[in-house]
């Protein structure tokens, strides 16, 4: 498998191929401003190369130069639900922790980490019940 692209942008890797229409929804709602007008600064990986790759993996197919404080997988869970709940591996304070979060509010967590005004600490103590961070 190769390394994942080097952008300025975090990725949004797709992981899990089994839901076309759910892949396509995904992206509206990562292109669709927030209500306060923000949007997240992300690049999108549709490659089949990735499929299935886990969070851990991912850790090693991140280039050095990839500066970006975060890496978002969309995975089998994502896009089972509606909400479509993006996993979210942080690669800076607890590099290879992760956190749910909707996918319309992916911009508050990639918004706040790159540009240092939050920790990931402060997103994983907002999650749900059910582990989702779904804003604040």
């Amino acid at each position: 498998m190769n390394q994942l692209p080097c952008t300025l942008e975090a990725l949004v890797v797709r992981t899990d191929f089994s839901a076309d229409g759910a892949w396509d929804a995904l992206r509206t709602a990562l292109f669709s401003p927030s209500r306060d007008g923000f949007l997240a600064n992300v690049a999108l990986v549709d490659d089949r190369r990735y499929e299935r790759l886990t969070p851990e993996q991912t850790l090693d197919f991140i280039p050095a130069e990839y500066q970006h404080p975060l890496l978002v997988l969309a995975d089998c869970v994502a896009v089972a639900s509606t909400e479509l709940p993006l996993l979210v591996v942080d690669l800076r304070g607890e590099r290879g922790r992760c956190v749910r979060v909707v996918a319309a509010e992916l911009w508050s967590i990639e918004n706040n980490l790159s540009g240092a005004n939050m920790d990931f600490e402060e997103f994983v103590g907002a999650v749900g019940d059910d582990g989702v961070f779904r804003g604040f």
